[in-house]
């Protein structure tokens, strides 16, 4: 059975302002954690069924790049030892500008890595310090310069908008400096300010300048047409690529199919049943690698609840959900299931009916989370 895997590296250079992933500076840790970590793989590698393979692995983060060399090489190292790549697997690695080097990409050179994430946000660095990133967009070009003469990996960057001060112009800026560099993958997202956070903290006292509803929507807008019109494809709500350059490791996560999360926090999909690790650093390093100490509140997924997973992820897709696909799945019709809801939204504009297929319309992208509450 092919699943996806993911592995989480909890640690960075520093925390920006709008973050709400498990991450953190101590570097200190790295040590203890990278053995723990390896510790996990190699009992899951026991745990897993025989004859499965991995068809995508994504290293995330936190910034796996902030490992020194000899962490990385440990862990990739283990990585293929404990799993079953399939040959022609998807491998992503998350960065951050600043955090890449000769030394870095020569180790991680000696493995089979086909695609890098590089965080970026803006071209602008008075944004960039607005949202707590200690890059700079020059470091962001040195990167790129790094990463093109010495692999052949296909590059990701995310960019966001709505970001506070930040106007159409500098946002239609960054588009278009971005796309200078002919980049392969472009993850475009709005500012969200989730609580826990420096923002929302700033936000809750009235000190965050928050972009209104109409100029974030406006800001989407401009980033759909402006690279449509670059060749780039639109086939998620916030993701873009060039005609065969999709990432297949979100498409797991989109299309309700397994996968296997290691590391602190990290999140699973497997049979038929979700669950998350330990988030508490301590008591993830005491757990040693014990599967049964590391996992958390798994909840097994009724078929009611895997029905509803599947329309709201399936329809994160510009492509939709496949009605035959959901009916072979289910043993049942998606308008015997949802015929309300569908009938509703259609009616509306808001989703749209073609042969055998329903996706949202353009008027439906703004306003898919309305539709994406409406199946649960």
């Amino acid at each position: 059975m092919p699943i996806g895997l993911y592995i989480h590296i909890p640690f960075c250079a520093s925390k920006c302002y709008y973050c709400d992933f498990l991450s953190f500076k101590r570097h200190e840790k790295q040590e203890a954690y990278m053995d723990a970590l390896i510790q996990e793989m190699e009992q899951t590698k026991k745990d897993l069924v025989s004859g499965t393979t991995i068809k995508s692995i994504f290293i995330g983060g936190g910034t796996p790049t902030v490992l020194p060399p000899l962490l990385l090489d440990k862990l990739l190292k283990a990585v293929v030892t404990c799993f079953n790549i399939e040959p022609d697997a998807e491998w992503t690695i998350e960065a951050n500008p600043g955090t890449i080097d000769i030394e870095k990409l020569q180790v991680l050179r000696k493995y089979p890595i086909t695609r890098i994430s590089l965080g970026l946000q803006s071209t602008h660095d008075d944004l960039l310090r607005k949202i707590g990133r200690i890059h700079t967009f020059k470091d962001w070009e040195e990167s790129i310069r790094l990463i093109k003469q010495h692999t052949s990996w296909e590059i990701n960057t995310d960019l966001m908008f709505a970001l506070p001060g930040q106007t159409e112009e500098a946002f239609l800026e960054t588009l278009n400096t971005v796309t200078a560099y002919d980049i392969d993958h472009l993850s475009v997202y709005a500012l969200i300010i989730e609580e826990g956070t420096t923002f929302y903290k700033l936000y809750e006292e009235g000190k965050l300048e928050v972009a209104s509803d109409e100029l974030d929507r406006r800001m989407y807008h401009t980033a759909q047409r402006y690279l449509n019109d670059k060749g780039y494809i639109q086939y998620e709500i916030s993701n873009w690529s060039k005609p065969g350059k999709s990432c297949k490791h979100n498409a797991i996560y989109w299309q309700l199919e397994p996968y296997i999360g290691i590391g602190l926090g990290a999140h699973s999909l497997m049979n038929h049943a979700r669950y998350y690790n330990e988030t508490n650093m301590e008591a993830y390093l005491s757990a040693a690698g014990n599967l049964s100490l590391l996992r958390k509140e798994e909840e097994q997924l009724t078929k009611e609840m895997a029905m509803q997973e599947y329309m709201f992820l399936g329809l994160r897709l510009l492509q939709g959900i496949d009605t035959l696909a959901f009916e072979k799945r289910f043993g049942e019709s998606v308008w015997q299931v949802y015929n309300e809801q569908l009938t509703k939204w259609i009616k509306y504009n808001v989703l749209v009916k073609d042969k055998e297929r329903i996706y949202l319309s353009p008027y439906g992208l703004d306003v898919c989370n309305e539709v994406f509450a409406s199946f649960l």
